[in-house]
């Protein structure tokens, strides 16, 4: 029973692994089709969403099959567990690139606004987040997972600055206003990314020392 627990496991890493570097991927076109407004490479990351939904599924019911099958305990139970709560938080970051992509392909055919410079930053840093938090799931790493928690706050600073320049960029032109609305909302998506990226590492913790850090102030 222990070698086939083993085994279902790690078929289990190897799974939300895939879906992780998916997941990546588009997160990271979407941002290059936004910078360089793309609207091919956007359609691609909205297509290519059905592929990670579809994986999503898989996980979650190889999670189902090893709770009925073998009822893990301890940190087999906790690693379970924990995947089912990342791979949940990974098909939303999907939904999140492709809810960039489809803004990009809004903003392709209208007269263009330039982007805030802290869209650039945001992006970086939640692009750093989603690498990190996924490292953190392979090495079960708690330390490099309470970094990542940290560092989204790098992100909520500057989707800050980005409403108050989308603010005042509607003030001096308010015939962009549907524009810069728009690119609200994609710092708005990029802040829900880096939140993902934090929930997984708060995942990983849960998973290594059994410790729910959700909810807790960062000390």
């Amino acid at each position: 029973m222990t070698r086939h627990i083993e085994r279902q496991i790690e078929g289990l890493k190897e799974r939300i692994l895939r879906v992780g570097t998916l997941v990546e991927e588009a997160i990271s076109k979407s941002i290059t089709a936004l910078i360089n407004r793309d609207l091919v490479l956007a359609r691609r990351v909205m297509a290519n969403d059905d592929e990670i939904d579809r994986m999503e599924v898989e996980v979650e019911e190889e999670c189902l099959k090893i709770l009925a099958l073998y009822q893990p305990v301890a940190t087999d139970l906790r690693f379970v567990v924990a995947v089912l709560k990342i791979n949940n938080d990974l098909e939303r970051m999907g939904d999140l690139a492709k809810n960039i992509a489809k803004r990009v392909t809004q903003l392709a055919g209208s007269k263009p606004n330039e982007l805030p410079p802290e869209i650039r930053t945001m992006a970086m840093q939640a692009q750093e987040m989603v690498k990190e938090c996924l490292d953190a799931v392979v090495k079960r790493d708690p330390a490099l997972a309470r970094q990542v928690r940290e560092e989204d706050d790098v992100v909520d600073d500057a989707r800050q600055r980005v409403q108050r320049r989308v603010m005042q960029a509607i003030k001096d032109d308010p015939d962009s206003v549907e524009n810069l609305l728009r690119i609200n909302s994609v710092s708005k998506h990029i802040e829900r990314i880096a939140d993902m990226a934090t929930n997984i590492a708060e995942d990983v913790m849960y998973m290594v020392e059994g410790d729910i850090v959700r909810h807790r102030a960062e000390s």
